[in-house]
């Protein structure tokens, strides 16, 4: 909050939030608790300068904490509108484009087996093997077979994976183009030397206002939903970068760094969408057109989040600010949450350039390595083949490494090959 508002008699908004008087009262009462013990102008605002020197007027509004608390409903509001849109928009365009599932046989019914798997782990150690083979009198090689057939049926399927990046392409598409309209007018669009111009006394327009709300609104309910999403390789870095993220919107947004605060919003937008329109395309089996938008992908990546960001916005936020004002606790603060953006920005990169020389080298791209390669894909697709249910040797297919066996069939040593798999 950028002044005392512990009191009713504080001015009301030129824009109501349409918010309950319950939920007001609340955010009164948060308010009078952060000016005592977190909000205090020593912290969060240059030296000298205190919040009652930002009293608001009509003509003039600025950023209050209790104004976030419309992210709060917005974060619901947009997880209940995920679910209607995955099932009656993107569930019918993946039958459009063409997606397709793979068969996947179930195991047998193994009681033992199965609770073993729900209980203690769907990767049992070779004694554990072992144990069981003996409890269900089954071959050594039957029981591996029954876990692998068994972690297949887990395994999420091509449309649900379109369905998830179908949505993320939406909302990442709205907020860069939400930004961009609402951005290209503003002088720091193209002059980030802008950000400390009348610094803090910056009044809040409604349309940057209504960004912010997205944007937290968005972040919030992708941890909301993060439980039931699949799980990724990256899944750590994305925890941290949602959290990041969602800590840098409400910090600038209370100490009035909104300038700031939006270039980054639109930054991180700009690349966001042709990752997921690749992925999409990528599970439509549409291999060129994947190929096409996953190198613009990692051009607009490269511009926006390795150039524009540390050399524009972050050179800015660091340097160019201290030429007005000295250094304070949330100066420190902004560009930490900053930095450590960008250093999952250059772990990104990393990911994304071992792509690029997978693809200079074999020539395909089967999978995004930065974020759509999922947790359970570690160890490859499993499928098993009709023969091997009927024999029960059991051999899976991997996508990383080629599993061979060698069975015996009248004498004669056949080799099973697996196949990898594209996400």
């Amino acid at each position: 909050m950028l002044r005392s508002c512990g009191d009713l008699s504080c001015p009301t908004p030129v824009y109501p939030l349409l918010l309950p008087s319950g939920v007001i009262q609340l955010g009164v009462s948060m308010d009078t608790l952060l000016n005592q013990w977190l909000w205090r102008h020593e912290y969060w605002l240059p030296p000298g300068i205190t919040w009652e020197d930002m009293k608001e007027t009509e003509d003039f509004q600025y950023p209050r904490p209790r104004d976030l608390l419309f992210g709060v409903p917005c974060a619901f509001l947009l997880t209940a509108l995920r679910f209607v849109f995955e099932r009656f928009v993107a569930l019918p365009l993946s039958r459009k484009m063409g997606v397709r599932e793979k068969y996947k046989r179930k195991p047998s019914v193994k009681p033992v087996l199965e609770e073993f798997y729900s209980r203690k782990g769907k990767h049992p150690s070779e004694i554990e093997v072992r144990y069981l083979s003996a409890e269900c009198k089954m071959q050594i090689r039957q029981v591996e077979h029954w876990f692998r057939c068994r972690r297949n049926q887990d395994r999420p399927s091509v449309t649900k994976k379109f369905c998830e990046a179908s949505w993320r392409f939406t909302m990442y598409l709205i907020s860069f183009l939400t930004g961009f309209v609402v951005l290209i007018n503003k002088p720091w669009f193209w002059d980030q030397q802008e950000f400390w111009t009348d610094y803090p006394y910056q009044p809040l327009e409604i349309s940057l206002y209504i960004y912010y709300m997205l944007q937290l609104g968005f972040y919030s309910s992708m941890l909301l939903t993060l439980a039931f999403d699949i799980k990724r390789k990256d899944l750590k870095e994305q925890i941290v970068h949602h959290f990041a993220t969602i800590f840098l919107i409400t910090f600038s947004y209370c100490a009035n760094y909104i300038r700031a605060g939006t270039l980054v919003m639109l930054l991180h937008d700009a690349a966001d969408y042709f990752l997921e329109l690749a992925k999409m395309c990528n599970y439509s089996k549409w291999k060129r057109t994947c190929i096409a938008l996953f190198i613009i992908f990692a051009l607009v990546f490269s511009i926006t989040r390795l150039f524009l960001l540390p050399t524009r916005v972050i050179y800015s936020t660091y340097y160019s600010s201290m030429l007005i004002f000295e250094p304070f606790f949330g100066y420190y603060f902004f560009n930490s949450l900053l930095m450590t953006l960008q250093i999952l920005h250059f772990f990104w990169a990393y990911m994304i350039l071992r792509m690029i020389c997978r693809f200079i080298f074999t020539g395909t791209v089967d999978n995004d390595v930065r974020s759509d390669v999922e947790e359970s894909e570690g160890s490859g697709e499993e499928n098993c083949t009709k023969s091997e249910m009927e024999t029960k040797t059991g051999s899976c297919n991997s996508n990383n490494n080629t599993v061979s066996r060698k069975t015996q069939d009248n004498g004669v040593g056949k080799i099973n090959n697996g196949h990898s798999k594209t996400s």
